[in-house]
């Protein structure tokens, strides 16, 4: 069998890049091995947002980016995307000031274009005490902003529907043996329940999240990996002890952790640590996870925890290899390829859930030159999407 675009992994990248590029006309292919967002695209904050705190490392791209997603996905999504209230409380021991928070929250409404979802308030003192137990003392202000939630899975599971619908192929469960390179196209071998199958494509594309460099290494002739590390990001699923959003401030280490109720839940998370091992195995600590309820039981003094009701999660963020800490590190997508003029091997290495369609439609720029022209059938961005039931 013959496509022009293989892609390797059916988590949010590989879906979108699937859903892109049937989109665009081409022919395509998906190889997932266990389940669509089986990795790290389940186990995220769950969370359609611009990134309030990449701000404070100036990546203004990015978040206005990240905001013109969020804003297209709203629309595309409305059963899948919906906005939530979050609320910042400053004390007077807070890392930032009511001032700085106020300023932050004013540029990422300017940097979403004035929207109403991008719109702020500050809370009167008359109104913290309704939100939902919350430590009212040396509390200096509290700010309310608007996100977008969702089921991470099921949105993963949507994209990859609306390729299929577009015209994409799905081979799962499917194992990905290894492939070969030349000037002209890629053979790669893959396994599936019936045997094994050759499958030619001019180009493939490695969206196989932390198993990325795993996939590389099956390449030949050899491609060299770029400099990437995993850090793991748990989090807590508690029982519904509130029902209101929280954007927190970690009290340990200064951290940004989100307290938001998720289907029934409360969910607490997310952590930053680095992970070294197989990726199926990663898991919540118990340092993470004291690390976490510490921040919930700073903030919500009187809530009863009851302990044996704590389910965790673990996902792995790819990151570019740096001395600096996970959190003040760029966040943008990585593009590998073997051959910048004509490339027949792609990586998609890290990005983010929110810009997954943006970062979709880059890929497809950077394969352009291996790519013939085809007719387009449609454009993501008018594509609406439907829950998987």
């Amino acid at each position: 069998m013959k496509y022009d675009i293989v892609v390797i992994g059916a988590g949010i990248q590989g879906a979108g890049v699937a859903q892109a590029a049937a989109a665009a006309g081409y022919s395509v292919l998906v190889v997932e091995q266990t389940a669509p967002a089986a990795g790290t695209s389940s186990k995220s904050s769950k969370l359609i947002h611009g990134g309030l705190r990449y701000l404070e490392t100036a990546q203004f791209g990015l978040v206005r980016e990240s905001l013109r997603e969020r804003a297209l996905l709203l629309r595309l999504a409305p059963e899948l995307v919906k906005l939530r209230p979050l609320h910042i409380p400053v004390y007077q021991d807070s890392t930032r000031s009511a001032l700085t928070i106020r300023a932050g929250l004013s540029l990422y409404s300017v940097l979403a274009g004035l929207h109403k979802e991008s719109l702020f308030s500050q809370l009167g003192c008359n109104e913290w005490k309704t939100l939902a137990g919350l430590r009212q003392d040396n509390l200096k202000a509290v700010f309310r902003y608007y996100e977008a939630q969702t089921d991470d899975a099921a949105l993963t599971r949507s994209v990859l529907q609306s390729a299929v619908i577009l015209g994409a192929d799905l081979l799962m469960p499917a194992r990905f043996v290894g492939a070969e390179r030349n000037g002209q196209n890629c053979k790669a071998e893959i396994e599936t329940e019936s045997g094994t199958e050759s499958i030619s494509c001019r180009v493939l594309v490695n969206c196989a999240g932390p198993w990325a460099s795993e996939v590389l290494a099956r390449i030949t002739p050899a491609l060299s990996s770029p400099a990437i590390e995993l850090v793991q990001g748990s989090h807590l699923l508690l029982p519904p002890l509130l029902d209101q959003y929280f954007y927190l401030e970690a009290p340990q280490d200064k951290r940004a952790v989100f307290v938001l109720p998720w289907e029934g839940r409360l969910m607490v998370g997310t952590t930053e640590k680095a992970f070294v091992g197989a990726p199926e195995k990663a898991t919540c600590s118990a340092e993470e996870r004291d690390y976490l309820l510490a921040t919930l039981r700073h903030y919500f003094p009187q809530l009863a925890i009851p302990e044996g009701e704590i389910d965790t999660f673990a996902g792995l963020r790819v990151l570019p290899k740096s001395d600096k800490n996970a959190f003040a590190r760029p966040r943008e997508v990585m593009f590998a390829v073997d051959n910048e003029m004509h490339p027949r091997v792609l990586s998609v290495m890290g990005g983010k859930l929110t810009t997954y369609r943006a970062t979709a439609e880059a890929a497809l720029l950077r394969l352009a030159p291996s790519l013939p022209t085809k007719e387009r059938r449609a454009d993501t961005a008018l594509v609406s999407l439907i829950p998987v039931h």
